[in-house]
């Protein structure tokens, strides 16, 4: 009666072990429940060889996987560590990201507005907005063909007055038929000041007050020069 007990208590031990060992990829508990199971066998009828054989399998294939993950952890490791050199070095540079904001600097100069229509639109409009959210300049653009839309804003609301420098926002709408809308994707400009990494991702922070993930940038232009 011992005896069965005894059998009964092994091979419910086993199958416990046995599913610990699938739910736990640890190495260190994989090893130790393989120790307890040889242990607690039962003598007079031990673990089949072949069967032993393949949980030395398993640990082994662990053992390598772990290795594996460790080394591509480190490789991770540096790979981000030399992109985030590289998105450094954007610091200082003039930069066009996907974003709506526009920098004016108060001289009646130009100043770079683009956008992309994801279809042929039959009126186009931009408004430019200061930072109370007023609407100091309305371009009629028209009917255009989809894609990349460049223009310029002078600097002026629509009586021709000098805005103030500072940031700006800009806003399209484009529409098609009788009013269905367009999509619109729009870009800014501006120098970049910094780059922060507290997100656990590269966030571009530019002149004009926007801040956008480095997967955000179109393109990159050496800086302006000063007249």
């Amino acid at each position: 009666m011992t005896d069965a007990i005894q059998a009964t208590t092994t091979t419910s031990s086993a199958f416990a072990t046995q599913e610990a060992v699938e739910q736990n990829l640890d190495r260190d508990d994989f090893l130790k429940l393989l120790v307890a199971q040889l242990r607690h066998q039962d003598p007079l009828e031990p673990q089949d060889n072949s069967e032993f054989v393949a949980q030395l399998a398993q640990f082994s294939s662990l053992e390598q996987v772990t290795a594996i993950n460790d080394r591509l952890d480190l490789l991770s490791t540096q790979s981000r560590g030399l992109a985030n050199t590289e998105t450094v070095n954007l610091v200082g540079k003039e930069a066009t990201v996907r974003g709506s904001m526009v920098t004016a600097k108060g001289s009646g100069t130009a100043v770079p507005v683009n956008f992309t229509l994801e279809g042929n639109s039959d009126a186009t409009t931009v408004f430019i907005q200061d930072q109370n959210g007023r609407t100091v300049r309305t371009i009629d653009v028209g009917a255009h063909a989809s894609g990349l839309v460049q223009l310029t804003w002078d600097g002026r609301d629509n009586t021709g007055l000098v805005q103030p420098a500072g940031s700006y926002k800009v806003s399209v709408r484009a529409t098609v038929g009788e009013g269905t809308p367009v999509s619109v994707s729009q870009q800014t400009q501006s120098t970049v000041e910094a780059v922060s990494f507290d997100q656990g991702y590269p966030v571009l922070h530019l002149a004009n007050g926007v801040s956008v993930p480095v997967s955000d940038l179109l393109r990159v232009d050496s800086p302006p020069s000063n007249p």
